[in-house]
This record gives structure tokens, C-alpha cells and sequence, in this order.
């Protein structure tokens, strides 16, 4: 995929696979030269690769690691934060400390430490967005997300409040949550059982990551006087967090 060398630079976040994978894809596409960051530089590297972008490794809970990066990325126009995720679903009563820590390092403390790391840049460019992945648990708590709900909530607010100090910056800021997507999520929110991943989204047709990622890139291409501040995505399916329109002959595929 051949980008133009003077087009605007777009960096996305947990760019190995599923959404940040697609995003890098529909940005390339859109006509931005990509910087993909990711802990799996084999699997970042396979997707640069299609898209003609470059990879860096990037652990957005390692500072350090969050600074050589954005040092390699002297100019960006686009900053998409996806990496993310969520483990486990225990109630607040036999919460793991460990589990919910981590949960709040990499969605709140990850994006923090990438949007803080690239602003200026961002403000340099003249033009510059931010793009927060967030997900409907930022919308509503539910049974069996307490850690990711408390995670995603904060997220949500991170991204609204940033919306409100820019004003009157030249950066725009959109959070983007979805519901059901089919990708890596539910297996590593299960611990590798692909069993309990399956079945979340049996019945069903979920969203795909290509679906996320043409709402990214139709966000990045907006004139520079448009920006949504908050959209919601969800599957035909799903009406909230947990009202799901299950059908026998998707089980069935």
C-alpha cells in the first residue's frame, strides 16, 4: 500500500490485531502513513507490512517505553488509543486486586500516559485528533464487568474532560464505544478458554473490527471544523450492555 511521503502521520495503538489492526488497515487506506505500536512486534510487524506502515514496540503501561516511542514520532496528526482489555468477570466481592489493577493501567493509565506523550505533536500539526477506543461498559455497568466498567468509566471521563481543556486547541477528540466485536477480547478476558469466548457471542452477529475501524477512519477524515465528541456503536443485535437478540440459525454458523 503506497501513501504519499508528506501525508499526515496516524499512530494506533495495540495495532497487532483486531480493532487497532483494522484501524491501521482503514487508515492507510484513507490516506495516512500509519506508525503501529504493540507488545508483539512479530504479529505488528505482519500488519505494518500490509499497510505500509511501520512498527514500533509500545507497552503503554511501561513509561519508559511510552517515551522512545513518541521520541520516534516527532510529528503526529491522529492518535488512535486502543490498547486495552479486560480480565476476568468476578463480582466486586471476590474482586482480584491484581486483576483490576492491571485493567486500570493499561485502558486508563495507557492512554493517559500516549495522549500526555504525543499532544504536543498533535498541537504542532495544526490539525490533530484523538481517537479513544472505549467500549458500552463506559456507558453502563453491568453483571460480570465490574473491573472492566470501573476501567472503561475511566476512560470515558479521561476522554470528555480532555474534549474540555482543548477547547480552543487545534485538536479534536472522539470516543468511540462499541458493543459486541468479534476479535481477541473475550479470549483474553477468559484466559485463553475459547469455549467461554464462543459463547458470548453465540446467536449472534457481532460487529467486526473492520466495522470500528471504517468509523475510525471516517472520524480522522472529517474538515477540521467537525468532531464527535461520543458515538456509540452496537451490533443489530444488541440493544445495551446485556440485551442481546439471540438467533438459533447464527448459532448455528
Amino acid at each position: 500500500m503506497s501513501v504519499a511521503d508528506d501525508a499526515p502521520v496516524a499512530v494506533v495503538t495495540g495495532a497487532s490485531s483486531g480493532i487497532g489492526a483494522a484501524c491501521a488497515m482503514a487508515l492507510a487506506e484513507a490516506g495516512f502513513q500509519v506508525v503501529l505500536g504493540a507488545r508483539r512486534l512479530d504479529r505488528l510487524a505482519e500488519v505494518a507490512e500490509r499497510c505500509g506502515g511501520r512498527a514500533l514496540r509500545l507497552d503503554v503501561t511501561d513509561q519508559a517505553c511510552v517515551d522512545a516511542f513518541a521520541a520516534a514520532v516527532p510529528s503526529c496528526s491522529v492518535l488512535v488509543n486502543n490498547a486495552g482489555g479486560a480480565l476476568g468477570t468476578d463480582p466486586v466481592a471476590a474482586a482480584s486486586v491484581d486483576d483490576w489493577r492491571w485493567m486500570y493501567d493499561v485502558n486508563v493509565l495507557g492512554t493517559l500516559r500516549m495522549t500526555r506523550a504525543l499532544l504536543p505533536a498533535l498541537i504542532a500539526s495544526g490539525d490533530g485528533q484523538v481517537i479513544t477506543i472505549g467500549s458500552i461498559a463506559a456507558r453502563e455497568p453491568y453483571r460480570g464487568g465490574a473491573g472492566y466498567n470501573v476501567a472503561k468509566h475511566g476512560v470515558a471521563a479521561l476522554t470528555r474532560v480532555l474534549r474540555i481543556e482543548l477547547l480552543g486547541q487545534p485538536v479534536r477528540v472522539c470516543e468511540i464505544d462499541p458493543g459486541m466485536v468479534q476479535t481477541e477480547f473475550s479470549l483474553v478476558r477468559f484466559r485463553g478458554d475459547a469455549d467461554a469466548a464462543d459463547a458470548v457471542y453465540a446467536g449472534v452477529e457481532p460487529l467486526t473490527a473492520q466495522d470500528v475501524a471504517e468509523t475510525v477512519a471516517f472520524v480522522a477524515t472529517r474538515p477540521s471544523r467537525v468532531n464527535f465528541d461520543q458515538i456509540v456503536m452496537l451490533a443489530r443485535d444488541q440493544s445495551s450492555a446485556q440485551v442481546v437478540h439471540r438467533r438459533p440459525e447464527v448459532a448455528a454458523r
